[in-house]
């Protein structure tokens, strides 16, 4: 990778992140899309989330038919294993965390849920299982941030290998709403599980809502940008780290 290659990457400004956005278009093997509204405290729970919306609405312009779980048919408090629903497909979530109800405002503590009243809560590691191999994935998140914990999400891979993410937050109030998507751009990067990690797990507490998939054949024809055009810079700090790693790299 060339100088100008790592930092394509830079901090410019508090919006969303208008996808797709990726850290080296020559190689890489996955779309990302991400979008965040900044937190205005514990109490308070956003009346919009429009940077995180327009992230979900690039995300799912590029996917047709794509299934979606809202936890809405979920008993409050429910544990793993939780069977999840995405339309035909489905997935078994094991791990940490049960499922929250806010009916209004937020639990106090900056967590609420994005559609409904309903919305997983968790402080650990959880995994999705899917039914079938996905090439698209994409959620909301909620309070992630404030307790400087960052997601980190593990796919594995059909071909038996992984691909680890962190998700970009810069959130530092309570209550912050954020939307990230990744879709696969070669049927060999396809993933059987996803792995959600917290980088302050026990300390930082985190929502999620309206997980979405998608199989390889329900993504329109999605070209690869280039190093020039390819890129739309517009929110988020993110220096010059990459938000995609390979295993093999991360040594």
């Amino acid at each position: 990778m060339n100088a100008a290659q790592k930092l394509l990457v830079s901090a410019i400004g508090l919006f969303a992140v208008s996808s797709p956005v990726i850290v080296n278009p020559a190689e890489a093997a996955y779309l990302t899309y991400f979008g965040e509204d900044q937190g205005q405290g514990e109490f308070a729970r956003l009346s919009s989330t429009p940077n995180a919306n327009l992230a979900r609405n690039d995300f799912f312009s590029n996917l047709v038919n794509v299934g979606d779980e809202t936890f809405e048919s979920k008993a409050n408090g429910s544990s793993s294993p939780i069977a999840v629903a995405f339309g035909v497909d489905t997935a078994t979530i094991t791990g940490s965390g049960s499922i929250a109800t806010v009916i209004s405002g937020t639990n106090g503590f900056g967590r609420y849920a994005i559609s409904g009243s309903k919305y997983y809560e968790v402080t650990g590691v959880f995994t999705l299982t899917f039914n079938t191999a996905q090439a698209a994935f994409g959620f909301y998140g909620v309070d992630i941030g404030d307790f400087n914990g960052k997601v980190t999400l593990t796919l594995t891979k059909t071909d038996g290998g992984t691909e680890v993410f962190t998700v970009p937050t810069t959130g530092t109030q309570g209550g912050g709403a954020l939307y990230f998507g990744l879709i696969s751009t070669t049927p060999s990067e396809q993933f059987t599980s996803i792995t959600f990690g917290n980088t302050n797990s026990g300390t930082d507490v985190f929502a999620f809502d309206d997980f979405s998939i998608g199989r390889q054949e329900q993504i329109r024809a999605v070209p690869v940008p280039s190093f020039a055009a390819g890129i739309v810079l517009a929110g988020g700090v993110f220096g010059a780290n990459q938000i995609r790693k390979r295993k093999s790299q991360a040594k």
